[in-house]
Order: structure tokens, then sequence, then C-alpha cells
């Protein structure tokens, strides 16, 4: 019987995109523990759809879309990612080394995604579950129609953040440009910010001395005809 091999490896500089990804499919389906794609070259859609567990390591840039739709995968990016890496993650973990470009982890359900350095806006539209940690700063719109899970920014936020969120928390260290539409900051406990301090240091990275906590003021849950002076401002 042919043993599982521990790793594969696939050089991007020489493989076409579909290959690359029929590539990751085929090994994790057949237990190999990871797969290191080198050359990756900025180039879109690497490792997307990948619903068996496996390791991918990523050895410089990815771009749109990296770890995308997938399932029980984890993965480390040695390098920045583009657009919406870890969009729609199931479970799993991603971290990225250096920066990641707009709507990183959007509509993710669960799992976490790890970006070291900032990322653009957009970060965390419609998080359905999981965690985002950014070690940097995030652009605007980040957590828009959040509707669950957690956020943890260790540096500024741009403006209307947590825009038109329906539940989860969001926690920033930094300045906030502006709070978006139905949201407000409320006390921090001790016990959360001890665990937040705890999940940084996971990975390597140093809590900042205090965070702010932004969550729903459900002023967006219900409409009432009464208020909708309130609703036309808030809208």
């Amino acid at each position: 019987m042919e043993s599982v091999k521990e790793a594969v490896v696939i050089d991007c500089e020489v493989t076409p995109l579909q290959e690359i990804n029929e590539q990751i499919a085929i090994a994790a389906k057949q237990g190999v523990k990871e797969v290191i794609i080198e050359n990756p070259q900025a180039r879109h859609n690497l490792g997307v759809g990948i619903t068996d567990p496996i390791n991918l390591v990523y050895k410089g840039d990815v771009g749109y879309y990296a770890v995308s739709l997938c399932d029980y995968v984890t993965a480390k990016v040695e390098g920045n990612a583009g657009w919406a890496i870890g969009e729609n993650l199931m479970h799993g973990e991603i971290i990225v080394e250096g920066n990641a470009a707009s709507s990183t982890a959007a509509s993710m359900r669960g799992g976490t995604v790890v970006v070291k350095g900032s990322v653009g806006a957009r970060a965390g539209i419609g998080l359905k579950g999981g965690t985002l940690i950014v070690g940097g700063n995030v652009g605007y719109m980040t957590g828009f129609m959040m509707q669950k899970g957690k956020m943890i920014i260790c540096g500024n936020a741009g403006k209307a953040l947590g825009d038109s969120m329906y539940a989860g928390e969001i926690y920033v260290a930094g300045e906030i440009a502006e709070l978006g539409n139905g949201t407000e900051i409320v006390e921090l406990s001790d016990e959360e910010y001890m665990e937040i301090k705890t999940l940084l240091e996971n990975y390597g990275m140093e809590a900042p001395p205090t965070f702010k906590k932004i969550v729903c003021n459900g002023m967006l849950h219900n409409f009432n005809k009464k208020e909708f002076g309130v609703w036309k401002t808030i809208l």
C-alpha cells in the first residue's frame, strides 16, 4: 500500500491555475498534510473551494480570493494578499504575514483569519461567524452588515465602522474615524480584554493596552413608521 505523502510542492511559475487547484484538491482528498505553493506571483484564486483538511503554505504574495470557499483548511501566506482572502471560510485558519486588500474575510462563517499587517476597505463585511484579527489598520465600512462573530483591530478604523451590523463584536485599539449607523461603544470587561490579549499572544502579536468595544445598538432591527424621521437620518 502506497504511503500518504507528508507534503506536496507546486510551482505556480510553471503550472496553470486550474491544475494548481486540482492538485491541491486531490492532495487534500488523499490525506496529504501540506501543500507548499512556490512562486505564487500574486496570482488570483489560488486554493479555492477546498473542502478537505489540509495545510497550505504560500511562499509569497497571493492575489484575489485566495483560500476562499474553503472548509477545514489552514493556510499561511508568507507575504501580502489581494482582495477577499478567506471569503466564505467555513472552518479553519488563515494567517497573512503581511497586508491584505479590501473585503478580507467577507461573509466568513467560521474559523479564524489573521492579518498581521493592515487591511483595506470592507473587511469582514457580512461576517456570519468566526474571528478576524488585524494587527494594523482597517479601511472604511469594515464590518458592514456583520451578523455574528468577532473582529479584533489593533490599529485604527476608517469611516462607517460596523455600519448596519446586526450582531457580533468589533474591538478597536486605535482611533475610529466614524462609527457606522446603528452602532455604539460599550464598556469592555477585564475578562474580554484578557481573552483578546491571550488570543493575540497565540499568534505572536502584542496586545495594545486598551480596546473600544463596538456593538449594534438595535435601532435598525425594527421599523417604526412613527420614527420615520430617525430612520431617514440613519439610512
